[in-house]
């Protein structure tokens, strides 16, 4: 299936090439992206599915546009 992925911030290093069709296998959670993405959990404070807040075992589905965040601070 295909899904589309951003991150952003200090993870945009992650975002893959195609990243507005990108191919994952049907069941795939957020989890999941994560290690394919090689991003670890530790990293990403807010994931959004459809723009909307995601859990990490959310299951994803062919269309599915992701965002990926880590915790950003300021001052």
């Amino acid at each position: 299936m295909h899904i589309s992925v951003k991150c952003f911030a200090t993870l945009a290093k992650h975002t893959p090439p195609g990243a507005d069709s990108f191919e994952v296998p049907d069941g795939v959670t957020v989890s999941d992206l994560l290690a394919v993405l090689g991003i670890p959990a530790a990293e990403v404070k807010i994931v959004f599915v459809g723009g909307v807040a995601a859990a990490l075992d959310a299951v994803l589905h062919d269309g599915s546009r992701v965002g990926i965040f880590p915790a950003v601070g300021g001052g």
